[in-house]
């Protein structure tokens, strides 16, 4: 029996890996959202949800606490330090920008993508900055005031100054939005993106496999 009860213990006990890579709060403590990962794996999760075998009991801006066996655990957000410029280069610049336009569908592989989230989520929370966009006081869209290079964003066709107002028929309203879809999205076979591009709506079309 002994024995039986230290088994259950170890089984809900914490990961000694669990890190938090990023938390995005929003008014009511209930939909702000953390980014935890362990053993390679990365989860968003919200306060209530079930992940790495504790429960989520509250976000905050220094960390996520869970509940792991009746124990509670503090996982604080892992530093990042600040994020980088990444200005145009002078050709760059100089090249015109293409027309915006829907695009053609872009096709990515899930386990490739699922991947690249865990390796890039870091960055990506520290190099991608978005503001809200109103209308008649309203929040309508966010604008990617920055997006991370060489990431999942702009492999699937975002760029800097987009301005994003549907995902999958969600309209976005927040950073705390744009991540929430995440886990909703996880068995979706196509993504679709709605936004603005120097003022012209435009789509973004992605199929995972």
């Amino acid at each position: 029996m002994l024995l039986l009860l230290v088994l259950l213990a170890q089984a809900v006990s914490a990961p000694a890996d669990l890190t938090a890579v990023g938390v995005v709060l929003a008014q009511s403590p209930e939909r702000s959202v953390a980014v935890l990962r362990s053993d390679g794996r990365t989860r968003v999760v919200s306060v209530g949800d079930t992940v790495f075998g504790g429960r989520v009991l509250t976000v905050s801006r220094n960390g996520v606490r869970l509940v792991f066996g009746g124990e509670r655990v503090d996982v604080p957000v892992r530093s990042t330090g600040p994020a980088p410029a990444f200005p145009r280069t002078a050709a760059q610049a100089a090249a015109p920008e293409p027309p915006p336009e829907d695009q053609p569908p872009r096709v990515m592989k899930r386990e490739e993508v699922q991947r690249r989230l865990g390796e890039e989520m870091n960055r990506i929370l520290s190099e991608t900055a978005i503001r809200p966009v109103t209308e008649d006081g309203r929040v309508v869209g966010v604008r990617l005031t920055r997006v991370a290079q060489d990431s999942l964003l702009t492999d699937a066709g975002l760029r800097s100054g987009d301005v994003l107002t549907n995902i999958n028929g969600t309209e976005i309203d927040g950073m705390a939005t744009l991540i929430s879809l995440w886990p909703r999205l996880q068995g979706a076979t196509s993504l679709l993106a709605k936004g603005l591009r120097d003022g012209r709506p435009f789509s973004i079309s992605l199929n995972l496999q």
